[in-house]
């Protein structure tokens, strides 16, 4: 089994020829061929990281490059827990970016591009993005929880206050439409966030449309910076302007929702600085202003209850 799954086996006959031409075109895929892996557990080594990869993708239809096994080569670093797994092809390669998130010998791992991947290159290779109609329900993972995060329409969230939870970050970013793919990311050993997430909208149009409205804002004590991962900023194109006005707008909102109690949207709504105190402290005052708000109310629909006002006094 192994010197077919690191491919050790040489060649019977040696043809320059043909090798040649063959090692070239080998060593101009290979970063779009390779996968990072990180936050491995200690006992992993290249035997049982190569032997689950190549089970996980036959699980899930990921070999598409034929009968066989789909990893040739797997490098790890014990020292910093990651690996590199090298894929038989560029598009098996791309089919393995839907695991990310996936759990081996218990621990979920990372799988992302390696540092030098080039997608521009890449994207005259094969396909860069993983197929839709892999079966990841086969290994326990969601299709579009973590996985289709790749490419060059992925963005980078920084800036995140520590508190927020992935369903207001989550709400937050699909104020611009709905996401194929996110990931708050975490912190492995408490599980709090490390205050950045990465996203792909299902519409790639909106990317820099959210890049633009989001970067600079002032979510409590932080600044978000919001762009494409692989890229500089851009500025989104004149057609774009109306769309983008509008999508300010609604930032505005959830800023305001996610800043009082940090709470999402319900169908409460909270009224600040109405009266003063001295107007409180009269007990028929305050019924009267009580009945004055409700009758307000009246007029916007049904009201379930209004709870009381009050001031507290140190």
């Amino acid at each position: 089994m192994l010197p077919n799954m690191f491919n050790f086996t040489a060649p019977t006959q040696f043809n320059p020829l043909v090798m040649q031409p063959q090692a070239m075109t080998q060593q101009a895929t290979r970063h779009a061929r390779r996968v990072y892996v990180g936050g491995l557990p200690p006992t992993a080594n290249e035997q049982t990281v190569a032997i689950y990869f190549n089970q996980v993708m036959a699980a899930i239809g990921g070999n598409t490059a034929g009968p066989g096994d789909a990893v040739l080569n797997v490098y790890i670093n014990h020292d910093k827990k990651f690996a590199f797994v090298e894929m038989r092809s560029v598009e098996e390669a791309s089919n393995a970016m839907a695991l990310d998130g996936i759990m081996f010998e218990g621990a979920p791992v990372k799988v992302r591009r390696p540092t030098d991947y080039n997608p521009s290159l890449a994207a005259a290779l094969g396909p860069s993005q993983p197929n839709p109609n892999l079966n990841l329900g086969a290994v326990g993972l969601t299709p579009g929880s973590a996985g289709g995060l790749e490419g060059p329409d992925r963005i980078f969230v920084g800036g995140l206050p520590y508190y927020f939870t992935e369903a207001q970050v989550r709400e937050l970013l699909e104020s611009f439409g709905p996401l194929r793919g996110f990931d708050l990311v975490k912190d492995r050993e408490t599980g709090n966030s490390k205050g950045y997430a990465f996203c792909v909208y299902q519409d790639l149009n909106v990317t820099d449309i959210a890049c633009a409205a989001l970067n600079g804002i002032k979510m409590g004590d932080k600044t978000l910076t919001v762009r494409r991962a692989n890229q500089g900023t851009s500025q989104p194109r004149p057609e774009q302007e109306t769309i983008l006005l509008h999508a300010q707008q609604q930032v505005q909102m959830q800023k305001l929702v996610l800043q009082v109690g940090g709470a999402l949207p319900t169908k409460v709504v909270c009224l600040t600085q109405v009266v003063s105190a001295d107007e409180l402290r009269d007990d028929e005052e305050y019924e009267d202003i009580l009945e004055d708000m409700r009758e307000e109310g009246r007029k916007y629909g049904k009201q379930n209850e209004i709870h009381g006002l009050a001031f507290i006094l140190f």
